[in-house]
């Protein structure tokens, strides 16, 4: 199988791989972003986005992607359609397989983010993707439950901290935990049981989600969260609890099993990169976004570390190979 040679290839294409591949173009690095199977990341299936500067009004989620897609296909970088399937990282250049072809490379970005573990159930994924009342971030979504009740599915820190910062909106915020006992820290535990907005169901799990028919002011009709269906993990009854939105806080996960056992992760397969940078163990790849980060998961961190994973392997280029250029900037922006 032949293989293209470029200088800088970027596996992922949400907010991170995009950026990295807008800084790139503009070092004339000619990157190449290998988009995988979902491109532009999360917030493909996010419908509304008030927390990404730019965008008074608010912007929807594919519409964003779209813009950071086209910016970078505007400033020369090119964009293929292809699955990562394979990556060899122990010579040099690079060698990654996709679904399409091989490629080898003097320098590697991954950007290939993290997915939220969902429940499973019902019309779960549809009310995620259509703003039906279901989502896996509280930091994103919640302002849009303000003055309504919610609850929040999980037992770690995660959830804890999602059902705090739901109180600062919804009127009354309900923990649902499949055990008696959580999993969080102490001290979040503490804030989350003494919190009045906050009421715990122990040993539930949410079995199933009623929906209702809504109609839109342009005449659509769509489906809205009405209910969870409770089940008592210990007795079995179930149980009904109104509520106009459901945040499932049961983690996520990295994308990072192509990579195992070529860089090194932390115990829940997150990469590991050099504190201040997006480097990782191995000279030359790099990091950037959900992949690596397991505290923030925003759009604007995920940008900006694909503009320090780009910073950072120009500048490697710029040792390594006589030939790479500086970033261009024009306003240190």
């Amino acid at each position: 199988m032949s293989q293209l040679h470029r200088k800088i290839i970027i596996v992922g294409a949400g907010p991170a791989g995009y950026t990295a591949s807008i800084y790139a173009s503009r070092a004339n690095l000619k990157p190449l972003v290998l988009e995988g199977p979902q491109p532009g990341g999360q917030l493909t299936i996010t419908t509304d986005v008030e927390n990404f500067p730019g965008f008074r009004n608010g912007v929807r989620g594919p519409e964003l992607m779209e813009e950071f897609r086209a910016q970078a296909v505007r400033l020369g970088a090119e964009i293929a359609p292809e699955r990562v399937l394979a990556a060899d990282l122990g010579q040099r250049p690079f060698r990654i397989v996709t679904d399409a072809g091989g490629y080898t490379c003097d320098a590697l970005i991954i950007a290939t983010g993290a997915s939220a573990k969902w429940l499973g159930i019902g019309k779960e994924q549809v009310l995620s993707r259509s703003g039906g009342g279901v989502s896996a971030c509280a930091t994103c979504d919640g302002f849009f439950y303000r003055g309504r009740e919610v609850a929040v599915v999980g037992g770690g820190d995660t959830a804890l901290e999602e059902a705090l910062y739901l109180t600062r909106f919804a009127s009354h915020v309900y923990l649902i935990h499949r055990r008696d006992r959580f999993r969080a820290s102490r001290a979040m535990q503490d804030r989350a049981l003494a919190h009045p907005k906050i009421t715990v169901f122990w040993n539930r799990v949410v079995a199933d989600l009623a929906t209702r028919p809504v109609t839109l002011p342009d005449g659509a009709r769509v489906e809205r969260l009405d209910a969870l269906l409770l089940q008592d993990t210990v007795t079995g009854a179930q149980s009904r609890l109104m509520v106009e939105g459901l945040f499932v806080a049961i983690g996520h996960n990295p994308n990072t099993e192509l990579f195992k056992g070529s860089l090194p992760m932390d115990e829940e397969g997150y990469l590991l990169v050099e504190k201040g940078s997006s480097r990782t163990a191995v000279p030359g790849v790099f990091a950037c976004g959900d992949v690596q980060d397991t505290i923030y998961r925003q759009a604007i961190t995920a940008a900006g570390t694909g503009c320090m994973a780009a910073i950072d392997a120009e500048r490697w280029l710029a040792v390594h190979d006589e030939t790479a250029h500086p970033l261009k900037e024009t306003s240190h922006v």
